[in-house]
């Protein structure tokens, strides 16, 4: 490469579910404005160590490139983040990138964030419309509440939330901020109120609530700033009043 400007990348790697993980060290043309996704970009053109040894590309996911999927999130020096919006000209270098620990590994950068789906599945994370169709225009959000709803529906479910809870573990079944958070979203939303019940249910049993230690590392981490612990909060309210009405019947 000469004298031209380079990104030093130290990369955390893995062949598969089952092998070691290892590093691997390179050296990458710089330009502009360049991201984490488009220096991963670089080293699938041209996979070649810092060493000068041939090597395989490095495997990771992407999708919008927006900051909308949540896809493409890694340990980037040491905080859970969006690679594309991982500028390399405010990272210090050497650039340490890694998978999410919090999720199983399936090759080098790509994770497997299925058990995060399973827990929106477990607290019912969306409003059951089926058969509704042609009834007309359901109830009214008020806009106040539309307002502050709006930020929890930013969650894209990156898993950033849960690599940087302490309390997301191999020890602990606890779900995490980010479906915590989405029970509170469609318990107010008129329809989804329906089923309000079910849902704080779900979450006041094991792994659930009571699992939060109240660190507060998800609204640090947060890439679309979303209030996780305020969410939280409201929630140890809900469930308290749910607690009363089961006690009394």
């Amino acid at each position: 490469m000469g004298t031209e400007k380079t990104i030093h990348l130290i990369i955390t790697r893995q062949k598969d579910a089952q092998s070691a993980p290892y590093t691997e060290e390179f050296m990458v043309p710089y330009r502009s404005n360049m991201n984490i996704i488009s220096s991963l970009m670089e080293i699938q053109k041209n996979p070649v160590n810092a060493k000068g040894e041939k090597t395989t590309p490095v495997i990771w996911e992407s999708v919008c490139l927006e900051e909308v999927c949540g896809a493409c999130s890694m340990v980037i020096n040491g905080k859970p983040r969006q690679a594309c919006s991982s500028l390399i000209d405010q990272l210090d270098q050497p650039i340490h990138i890694a998978p999410l620990a919090t999720f199983p590994v399936m090759r080098d950068l790509m994770i497997d964030r299925s058990w995060m789906f399973n827990a929106l599945k477990k607290v019912k994370a969306w409003i059951p419309i089926d058969g509704t169709h042609d009834l007309g225009p359901g109830p009214r959000m008020p806009e106040k509440t539309r307002q502050w709803a709006y930020e929890l529906s930013k969650c894209m479910t990156c898993g950033c939330c849960l690599e940087a809870c302490p309390n997301v573990n191999e020890k602990s079944n606890f779900i995490g901020p980010a479906p915590l958070s989405q029970v509170r979203l469609f318990n107010a939303h008129p329809t989804g109120a329906m089923h309000k019940e079910e849902r704080l249910l779900a979450i006041m049993g094991e792994g659930g609530l009571t699992s939060c230690g109240n660190s507060q590392n998800c609204v640090e981490v947060c890439p679309k700033g979303i209030p996780l612990t305020t969410s939280i909060a409201d929630l140890n309210r809900q469930t308290t009043i749910q607690s009363l009405k089961n006690f009394f019947g």
